[in-house]
């Protein structure tokens, strides 16, 4: 993996609470609260495994979500 290409965790983390909120199942809900719980330790970062899912669970989050799905999201401006 590139990593300059992979978002990085504080940037993942800015989206974690609506993760935890979001997560369907008890293992993801579980998986997020835990990565919650760890990223708070100093110097914490998640194994590549860990950052793999987190992007995952990102997108999944916006994905479903549905914000911005078209150009019907913002009015155009006409002169």
């Amino acid at each position: 993996m590139n990593t300059q290409t992979l978002p990085s965790v504080d940037e993942l983390m800015w989206s974690w609470p609506t993760v935890c909120k979001a997560a369907k199942d008890e293992w993801a809900r579980g998986f997020a609260l835990s990565i919650a719980k760890q990223s708070k330790r100093r110097n914490w970062k998640p194994s590549p495994k860990q950052h793999a899912l987190m992007m995952r669970m990102v997108n999944e989050v916006y994905r479903d979500r549905g914000d911005f799905d078209g150009t019907d999201d913002f009015p155009l401006i006409e002169d």
